[in-house]
Order: C-alpha cells, then structure tokens, then sequence
C-alpha cells in the first residue's frame, strides 16, 4: 500500500480552487437562463450574441494584436538585453542591471500604471499630438514583458558553453555571425517561452492597461471588467470561456514546441556521441 502524502492532497485542494469556479463560469455559459443561479437550459446563445457584437469584436482583435505585437517587441529586446546583462564583464554593472530589470517585477501593477500614465500625460503635455491609446497600451506591455524575457533567456545563456563562442571566432567568425549562428539558435528554448509568457502576461494584464488607455481604445480585461459592472451577463460568461480555450491552446501549442526542441537536441547529442565513438 503506497504511503498517504500530504502534497498530493495539497495539490488536490490547489487544483480544485484553480479550476472549479473556471468550470462553474463555463457551465453557466450555456445557461438558458439570464442568471447564473439555476441552470433552465442548455444554448449557444451567448455565444452568438459574443460573434454578433462588432464592438467586442474589434476589442478582441485588438487584444490579441497588441498581445502578439507586444510579446515580439519585448522578446526582441529582452533577448538582446539578456544577452547584455550576461556578456557584462563587471561584476557590479551586471548585477545592478539585473536589479534593474527585476524591479518591474516585484513592483505592484497599480504602481506601474500610475507611473505609465504620468509619464505618457508629461509626454502628452510635451507632444500635441501624443494621447493616450494604443500606442500607450502597447509601450506599456513592452516594458513589462521585457523582464519576463530576460529571465526566461539567461539561464539558457548560462548553460551554454562559452568554448563554442571561442571555437567560432577562432575559426574567423565576426559578432554577427556568432549570435546568428551560435547564441541564437542555442537560445530559441529560451526565447520561445520568453514569448509565450510576454504574450499571455499582455492578454490578460488589466491593472497597468486600465491607467493608460484612452477613449478610443479597450482591451478584452478593461472591457469584462466594465460589462462586469453594469451587471451579471453570460455573454461575459462565454467570452471569458473563449479566451480560457485559446489560453489552453497556446498551452498545449508551447508543450509540443519544447517538447520537438528537446527531442532534436537529444537526437544532436546522440549523433554527437555516435561520431566520438567513431
């Protein structure tokens, strides 16, 4: 008889608060009801009323853009600023930077918004022609994820060997060519899901974007969060089940991705191995 573990029930009971009121949101989607306290029926209603409304949906496309144009500026830059911070040959310059890039983290969001919209209102002053909007929410997002991508690279970059880099140049190999050819291609596990966790934390951040977008632009989290308020709707029932699918989704797309990386690195290992043999 296996040996009762108090972890197992722990992660039973974490689980179960994770993912119960998830269900319960999903189930009452398909309620034919307008309430979410007795089940009357089963519908796609709300569902069709979602597809139906051209408001939400030009929110949702504008989501989803900001989130795939966010997430690729910021692992654009994360990477080559991970890239810096590791390379930095002081001691003290490199861990002061990484100081630097972690205090977005530890910051809290409304902190950060509060900052972003003064500093965006100082630019706005500044620029006539600046208002808040997506160029805001997009600048915001950007410098948010950075951080995230940065520690998603770096241990990558510390477990790369360094001889490779030597071998490269030794062989007349110039920068480009050994971040093109080398570092990069050894980075790509890094730097994927440093791309997936800038895109998702940009999909459903709602406290920075709630300071710094304007009258003309929304996100999906900003636009929930004012449907919410006016009342109950299982509209906001089926749109959040839609985005939680399409979460699962990038989920399941990211497993598969590292899952194919790590498959080709052992089969290059063992090819590797099998010409040392020989």
């Amino acid at each position: 008889m296996k040996k009762f573990r108090w972890s197992n029930l722990y992660l039973v009971v974490v689980f179960i608060l994770l993912y119960v009121p998830i269900f319960y949101l999903i189930f009452y989607s398909f309620n034919d009801g307008g309430t979410m306290n007795d089940f009357t029926g089963f519908t796609f209603e709300h569902y069709q009323s979602v597809f139906q409304d051209t408001r939400l949906m030009i929110i949702v496309l504008n989501t989803f853009m900001l989130a795939f144009l966010s997430a690729l500026l910021a692992t654009v830059i994360g990477t080559f600023g991970a890239m810096g911070i590791y390379y930095t040959k002081k001691r003290r310059t490199r861990t002061a930077l990484l100081s630097l890039n972690n205090v977005l983290l530890v910051s809290p969001d409304v902190i950060i918004g509060a900052s972003f919209l003064i500093f965006f209102t100082m630019i706005g002053n500044l620029f006539r022609g600046f208002s808040l909007g997506f160029f805001s929410v997009l600048l915001s997002h950007v410098a948010f994820s950075i951080p995230i991508v940065v520690l998603m690279v770096l241990p990558k970059l510390q477990e790369m060997n360094d001889s490779m880099i030597d071998a490269a140049r030794d062989l007349g190999a110039n920068n480009l060519q050994v971040i093109k050819n080398i570092i990069l291609p050894f980075l790509t596990p890094g730097v994927i899901a440093g791309y997936f966790m800038a895109f998702t934390y940009s999909l459903d951040d709602f406290a920075v974007t709630f300071f710094v977008t304007g009258n003309g632009f929304s996100t999906l989290s900003v636009e929930i969060y004012s449907r919410a308020r006016q009342g109950i709707s299982l509209e906001i029932n089926a749109l959040s089940t839609l985005v939680f699918l399409f979460s699962m989704i990038l989920v399941v797309g990211y497993y598969f991705i590292s899952k194919e990386n790590v498959s080709k690195k052992l089969r290059k290992n063992r090819r590797a191995e099998v010409a040392n043999l020989r």
